[in-house]
């Protein structure tokens, strides 16, 4: 018998339920909203395509993960691992020139992604699956090996039990532990575990984001001096350039981003797990047109990270705002 011949119906009462998760592990695979969603719609495409030969022996959960992880190893193998500006070098120093800007074909950024892709449910989930999406994390994942990443993933993410990672990965316990120890290590020399981040609903860091639009807004300097701390970082993709502590931050945005009262507007948003901004920049013609998203580390002490990514698209496509203003 044909797969084409089970009914779809039965196919998405048992598979659909995952997808948003799913989601999210590809796009901790890989870095990138995007790519994220090709992957699980291939997972799918592929899942109903062998669901004949699916017997059970597996839970219908595991068995998805076993083609999804599988799906975004070929992917990771045959694509640059996406990055941002600190992944790439140390805090540029020569703050009397612009930043420099990287070629398109040199390096795949990483890419924010929005809350409204995490999985419903449990509160208590939701901030389990926010923890394991910050922006900090994905960048260190990404520099690791595959195979690695998906070990990681599998068991401290997902808690699978180390005999079901070997299965979803085709390999044996021993290597599963293996490597588990290895990306732990590796991961903690690449990401050190930021100060406590505040929840992206915590006033505070609702406090923190309302603040930096303001400053933003009306190109007030001496505001964001108030809600960023002193050991704060800025970068922004497409540059390689990046600065950190706050009075190099600052002295770049006075430079070369802030301009006058006006040029930006911003709106609130929620980006892997953190506070964030979509921002729109005025146009010759008046008009407020699509720029890029913002994502903030917000603490109780104050915003120690900022990171802006200038794709204009990611606010239409992947965020689901107008591309100007009303």
């Amino acid at each position: 018998m044909e797969s084409g011949s089970w009914p779809m119906e039965q196919f998405a009462a048992e598979t659909e339920r995952f997808r948003r998760e799913l989601l999210a592990h590809c796009y901790r695979m890989v870095g990138s909203a995007h790519d994220a969603e090709d992957l699980v719609q291939e997972t799918y495409l592929r899942a109903w395509r062998g669901y004949e030969g699916f017997e059970g022996r597996a839970s219908v959960r595991s068995w998805l993960y076993r083609i999804a992880t599988n799906v975004c190893l070929t992917a990771v193998r045959s694509k640059q691992s996406r990055v941002l500006p600190s992944g790439l070098a140390g805090p540029c120093e020569e703050l009397d020139r612009p930043p420099n800007l990287v070629a398109h074909e040199e390096v795949s950024w990483l890419e924010p992604l929005p809350d409204t892709w995490l999985p419903d449910g449990d509160p208590a989930a939701v901030v389990i699956a926010r923890e394991s999406l910050r922006l900090a994390l994905i960048a260190g994942l990404q520099h690791l090996p595959g195979r690695q990443r998906a070990i990681l993933l599998l068991r401290e993410v997902l808690a699978f039990s180390a005999a079901e990672t070997a299965e979803i990965l085709g390999t044996t316990v021993p290597a599963v532990k293996s490597g588990l120890q290895r990306a732990r290590a590796r991961l903690d020399e690449l990401a050190p575990r930021p100060g406590e981040l505040l929840e992206p609903t915590d006033p505070r860091a609702r406090a923190l984001l309302d603040g930096y639009i303001t400053a933003f807004e009306k190109s007030d300097a001496a505001l964001l001096q108030h809600i960023l701390r002193v050991d704060a970082t800025l970068e922004a993709t497409p540059f390689r350039d990046w600065t950190a502590g706050v009075t190099h931050c600052l002295r770049m945005l006075e430079r070369y981003v802030l301009g006058s009262a006006g040029d930006w507007r911003m709106l609130p948003a929620i980006a892997n797990g953190q506070p964030a901004a979509v921002t729109y920049r005025c146009d010759a013609a008046g008009e407020y047109r699509a720029y890029g998203v913002t994502v903030l580390e917000a603490t109780a002490s104050g915003v120690t990270r900022v990171v802006a990514f200038h794709h204009s698209a990611l606010i239409t496509t992947t965020f689901g705002f107008p591309e100007i203003l009303p």
